[in-house]
This record gives C-alpha cells, structure tokens and sequence, in this order.
C-alpha cells in the first residue's frame, strides 16, 4: 500500500520533519489551531531522543545550580500543565536528595535552593520540600549507605513510565485533527525554489514509493539528526547541536523513592529512579560523533555508572538486567558536556537566508509542550493565523472522559486497570475489542497483563507497523526483566495476522528485535 497517495496534490500549511516528543508537540499544537499538518518521522514516533530520557519530569535542580532560572522555571510550570492534561501518564514522584559528610555552608546553600526551587514552583500542585534527619532517611531507605549520611531533603516532582506513548498521543491528537503523520516516512530532499523551501521529498520506507509535498512552512525537528537534516534542506555545513550520549541501566530494584546522587568519580549528579519493579539509573553524558541510531551503553559507561552507585549501595548486588541509550542534541556550545545548557533554541529562517525552514535546537521531555507552542505561533505569525494555543488546557486522548467499558466488562480486574493505567480513558477501545473476538483477551504472555487486543488496536490505531514499535513504543513490554521475550511469538502472529506478513517478513521481525535487544546487552562483552 502506498501511503503517501492520501498527500499527493497538496499543499500543506505546514511540514514537520522528525517524530519525537517536540514534533509531535508541534503537530498537535497547530493542528489544533486549524492547520493543515503533515508530519515525516523516519523510524518510528518517540524512538530517538525521547525514548532514552530518563523518564522524569522535572525543573532540574543542578540548573539552579548553573544559575539557569528562565530553564527552571519553564520546566516547572510545563511539569504542572502535564500532570494536568496527562494524568494518566505523568504521575507525582518523590525525590530524595541526601548529603553526605557536607559541611553547614553547603547544607545552607542547598536549604536556599530548595527554597528557590519552591518559589519558582509558585503555581504547583505538588508538596513543598521538607529536610529529613539521618534516622528518617534510614528510616525511608534502608539500603541507602548510612555512614556519613548528614540527612536529606525530600522534595516532589513528577514521572512519566513511557514518554514513548506521551509522545504517540500528541500524534493521536494531531491525527483527530486531520493532520496527516506518517512514521517509516524518510525525507530525502527539499523542494526549493529562489533559496526558499517550498516542501520536502519523502520516501515511504514500507512500500518504497517517493513523493514531492509541498509545504507553506516547513519545521526541522529532527534532534540529533538536525545538523544532517539541515544539510538535505539547505546544503548548511555549520554545525549547530552538540550530540551528547546518555546511558541507563536498568537494575533490581534499590529504593523506593527517586534518588539524586552526586557521582564521587566525577562530581556529576545521577539518578536512581524507580520504574516498572526495577531501578533506572542514570545518566552520562559524553560527546558523541557517530549516528545517533547507533548509540550503545559501552563497558566504560556502565562501569562508570556502577563506580558512582557503589558509593551509595556498598553491599548491594549490582545486577543489571538491561541498558538504554542515546543522544541529545544540545544547542553547540564550548566547555564540558554536562556545562551546556538544556534551554532550547529556534531558528527563523526568514532571518538565516533559509526562507520557509523553521529550526528546533535543544530542549528537554519536560518542556515539549511549550516548546511546540513556541514554534507554532512563529509559524502562525508567518501565515498571518491568529489562533490562540489552547495545548496547555486540553487533555490528551488518554486523559479524556472515562467511558463505562471498564464496569461492565467481564474481564480480569487487573489486565482493566493496566490497560487503563497505559491508555487511560482509551482502554475504552481496547477493551471494547477484546470483548467483541475472546481470541484477543488472551495474555502475550505468562503473568502478564498485557492481552492481544493491545496488538491489533496499536496496528489499527496507533500508527503500529513494526514488533519493535509494538514492544518498546506501544507498550512496556519491552522494558519487563526479559525485555519481552516471552511475549513475542504471540505478538508477531498477531500482527502478522492482522498485516498479512509472509514467513519471511514474520523472521526479518523478530530477527529486528532480537538485534534490539542484543544492542542494549553489548556492554557484557566489553
């Protein structure tokens, strides 16, 4: 099927390169204001950048620290509009942050920031924080190292578990409102005429079929791709994002709350959150040069991060059950990695001798939404749309009215509340299919609660083209101790099933995710 035929012969208001967590903001944001859309992501949406964050959602207190005030605060006040529209993604978390053998000087120092912190915070809905005495920190975490420990400030934040569906319901919401988004869709060239971009090349990469699109405005926000995409767009050769490597692993879990560590190896702070039953601990940041789909935890990475937890965790087993990784795209700037600022950067190139290219540079999770708003009102400022953002007050899908599917259905309690837990108010849906064919309200695998209505529904309503898409973007099975393992063979024939793959095509997916897979254990060999 060629899916680029539902484009041909338009012009499109506004053409958004890249699929991760800020196009999708994008796309949603000026679909919303009555834009004709059309979104390119090469992979898969939220599988870049998005995908490898930490899965926090925050101000970022080492930012006060870098006295970047403007970041902390936008951060803040994004991470309060998110616990609002996305509810069912975004979810309160408790952050401790110990001191060990500090002096009073830092401990004044690190009351004023809480308090700081606090105070940019003005309009939040979460606790403000409280200073714990050794014994309470004892108390909360046991495992935590006690000698030398001075006490600890508790204070609140927020989670998201999958950033990777927080990203695919901006696209969701995008698409319900009539912009045209296409993962598996590269760009390859620019439609220029005069030195204006005037639209884009795309090749279908499911079916191999090109297309010229045209576009009043076209967005690059391609993340760590940018410098190559801005290549292909204007045959620009300056480089602008500073690609930095972030690696987690994913270990038994170690607290119960997210901790904030200071590496004694190097001074950086690190987390260890709590994710899915396991701890994410994280993360690096070192430059990197190559392609970012290639990112990797090395030998080194995980060395380094297993120095600066032992710190902490001195008689813990230091199991790791799997690692993530990849790039961020900084704005370029000089001086050590972790000294860069996360504060965003757009680019007009009505002012850059790019006429019809708007640029994204940077940016964190926390902040997509206002960054899209940002980018959506220079692009309806271009066209002369006077249609005000209205991002910050909707919910998301998931986040919408919560139907009667749940009470009436027949089902297990617990599969009704995870599925609410991972759609929210769009398990409706889900549920409603696996109440019409009992086959699809069979688990994918042994004590899971993920069911095979979840495969069909990601196919028919979730953009869902690929087992990898399915496991690691869909759902959280490919983030369970065996990386979804026991879950494939129903999952592929499912899908394969519901998109008539050959034997073939069946082997070529799982062989895919199996790569995957192996990917995130290379760090063993090394």
């Amino acid at each position: 099927m060629n899916r680029l035929q539902q484009l041909r012969g338009t012009t499109f208001d506004l053409i958004i390169i890249g699929g991760g967590i800020i196009g999708a903001g994008i796309a949603r944001d000026a679909a919303l204001r009555g834009l004709k859309v059309a979104l390119f992501e090469k992979s898969d949406f939220g599988s870049g950048t998005t995908s490898a964050s930490t899965r926090i959602i925050h101000g970022g207190l080492r930012y006060l620290a870098m006295f970047d005030f403007r970041l902390v605060r936008m951060d803040l006040r994004e991470r309060e509009i998110l616990l609002r529209i996305a509810p069912h993604l975004v979810k309160p978390l408790d952050f401790l942050l110990p001191f060990y053998g500090r002096s009073l000087f830092h401990r004044t120092k690190m009351k004023l920031g809480m308090m700081l912190y606090d105070m940019l915070s003005y309009d939040k809905s979460l606790p403000n924080h409280r200073f714990l005495s050794p014994a309470e920190v004892a108390t909360l975490e046991p495992h935590l190292k006690e000698d030398g420990l001075r006490g600890a400030v508790l204070y609140s934040d927020a989670q998201v578990d999958s950033p990777e569906r927080l990203c695919l319901e901006n696209i969701i919401d995008a698409r319900q409102h009539d912009a045209c988004t296409l993962n598996a869709a590269e760009v390859t060239g620019a439609l220029r005429s005069g030195g204006t971009v005037e639209g884009v090349a795309v090749r279908d990469l499911t079916s191999g079929a090109e297309l010229e699109v045209k576009g009043r405005v076209v967005v690059n926000a391609t993340g760590p791709w940018f410098d190559r995409m801005a290549g292909i767009l204007t045959s620009h050769t300056q480089n602008r994002v500073r690609p930095t490597k972030g690696i987690h692993i994913i270990c038994p879990t170690l607290s119960q709350r997210a901790l904030v560590l200071i590496s004694e190896v190097d001074q950086r702070l690190f987390f260890v959150i709590p994710w899915l039953g396991h701890s994410l601990i994280g993360t690096t940041d070192t430059d990197f040069h190559q392609d970012p789909a290639q990112a990797r935890a090395t030998g080194t990475d995980v060395k380094y991060l297993l120095e600066s937890l032992e710190e902490f965790f001195p008689h813990e087993d230091s199991q790791i059950y799997f690692s993530s990784a990849g790039v961020r795209a900084l704005v370029m700037k000089g001086g050590s990695e972790s000294s860069v600022s996360r504060l965003h950067r757009i680019i007009d190139g009505e002012q850059r001798n790019a006429p019809g290219l708007i640029s994204v540079l940077g940016g964190k999770i926390t902040a997509y939404r206002a960054i899209a708003e940002e980018v959506t009102d220079l692009v309806c400022n271009r066209l002369k749309v006077k249609q005000p953002c209205e991002t910050a007050t909707l919910p998301l899908p998931g986040a919408q009215e919560i139907g009667t599917a749940s009470v009436h259905s027949s089902m297990n309690r617990e599969v009704i509340e995870h599925l609410y837990s991972l759609y929210g108010s769009r398990a409706d849906e889900v549920l409603h299919l696996a109440e019409s064919n009992p086959e699809l309200q069979g688990a994918l695998a042994r004590d899971s609660r993920d069911i095979a209505a979840q495969v069909v529904f990601a196919i028919r309503e979730e953009q869902c083209l690929h087992l990898n898409d399915f496991l690691l973007r869909r759902t959280l099975l490919g983030f369970t101790r065996d990386q979804g393992g026991q879950a494939v063979e129903k999952a592929v024939f499912h899908m394969a099933r519901e998109l008539s793959w050959s034997e073939a095509q069946i082997s070529a997916e799982v062989q895919a995710y199996e790569k995957h897979r192996a990917q995130t254990q290379k760090f063993r060999d090394e």
